[in-house]
């Protein structure tokens, strides 16, 4: 080391700030991890990025000591834990599964395998792994997007996940050039200030969230009511009047009108049909009525008239995909899986119990609440 180069200086105080934030960030995640799967997967995610700055300085690269070892495996499934991440930050149905260390563990492994044994195939397989998650991440941060409520969680998908995702990518392609991370000044100090740019960009959209709320967006509480009922948070301030009245106009269009039938609605249509503004409609849905994408508010509406046509006994002969395509459901795949996902059974079986006699879900439906002020 030249003593006149300013650079591993440099170079050691941008690392040294970008694990100290990401210990931050992660103690920020892992306060909402009882609440939220994300909260885990996002701490587990920090740590693995602290890991990979930590093995990959210049210092310690090709250094085989045992007490990095714990660190090189976890720097292996940085991808995974990303993809992790943003699958659980964006996704409302998902749940932790076991199933889910299965691709953390398989990167972990084949990236052992290139790192150690430096066999081409294992690392050939490991990059295009990596890139593939990396792949998965920005899809999970686009699908949705449109339809998704929570301001602060759009803005999270686009300005902060998607540039992760391509600065990872970057990385990845740049190491599958030079055989390895940057070894040396200056690319190795250019990689050590991008991570601690992005790290601060995330840790200060988690600290702007935790000032409203949990720092992840959690689910809200499982409701008896169906479709959900009105559900404000606490931090949101009561209904003005303007605000009742749109949600006068929105009950109309859906409950009335039954807009939700149109084939394609979108946020976007919903909203010029009302004269509002995307971002006003979006903010009146989830906070005046609980629900967290565009997808289950409107989908409510649906299985509400697909799950009285299937009790109906006039209705009996009528095809089910007949039923789900009037309620307004595009196919009957989609429609199978959000009918059994709220009620536990099949179409058919619902049919067949609510016509042997089962309990009459209309009482259920007409006090459910649907699209009324909280």
């Amino acid at each position: 080391m030249n003593p006149a180069d300013p650079l591993p200086m440099i170079e050691a105080a941008l690392r040294g700030g970008v694990v100290t934030l990401l210990a931050v960030l992660a103690l920020l995640l892992l306060r909402d991890a009882r609440r939220t799967p994300a909260g885990v997967y996002g701490a587990l995610f920090a740590a693995s990025v602290a890991a990979y700055v930590v093995v990959t300085a210049p210092g310690l690269l090709g250094v085989r000591l045992l007490a990095l070892v714990p660190l090189r495996l976890l720097s292996f499934g940085t991808p995974a834990m990303f993809w992790l991440f943003a699958k659980a930050s964006f996704d409302d149905d998902f749940k932790r599964s076991w199933r889910d260390a299965l691709a953390w563990l398989g990167t972990v492994a084949i990236g052992f395998t290139c790192g150690r044994f430096q066999l081409p195939a294992a690392c050939i397989l490991y990059h295009a792994v990596q890139l593939a998650l990396v792949a998965l991440a920005i899809r999970e941060a686009i699908v949705g997007s449109t339809g998704d409520l929570i301001e602060e969680r759009r803005r999270f998908r686009v300005v902060l996940v998607l540039s992760s995702a391509l600065y990872t990518a970057a990385v990845i392609v740049l190491e599958i050039f030079m055989g390895g991370p940057p070894a040396a000044a200056p690319l190795s100090t250019l990689n050590a200030a991008g991570v601690l740019v992005l790290t601060c960009a995330f840790v200060a959209a988690q600290l702007s969230l935790a000032a409203r709320g949990p720092s992840i967006a959690e689910r809200p509480p499982a409701s008896s009511d169906f479709p959900p009922a009105a559900a404000r948070t606490g931090a949101d301030p009561p209904a003005d009047a303007q605000e009742l009245v749109l949600l006068g106009h929105l009950r109309r269009l859906m409950d009335e009108e039954k807009i939700y039938r149109e084939e394609g609605l979108g946020i976007a249509a919903l909203a010029d049909r009302l004269v509002l503004p995307e971002y006003r409609l979006r903010r009146l849905i989830n906070q005046r009525l609980g629900h967290r994408n565009f997808s289950s508010f409107v989908n409510g509406y649906r299985l509400a008239e697909a799950m009285a046509a299937l009790a109906d006994g006039s209705q009996a002969e009528v095809p089910i995909v007949t039923i789900a395509l009037d309620a307004g459901f595009q196919s009957l795949g989609p429609f199978n899986r959000a009918f059994k996902a709220r009620t536990g059974m099949t179409p058919t079986d619902y049919r067949r119990r609510r016509l042997d006699g089962g309990a009459d879900p209309a009482a259920d439906i007409a006090d459910s609440g649907i699209g009324q002020p909280s």
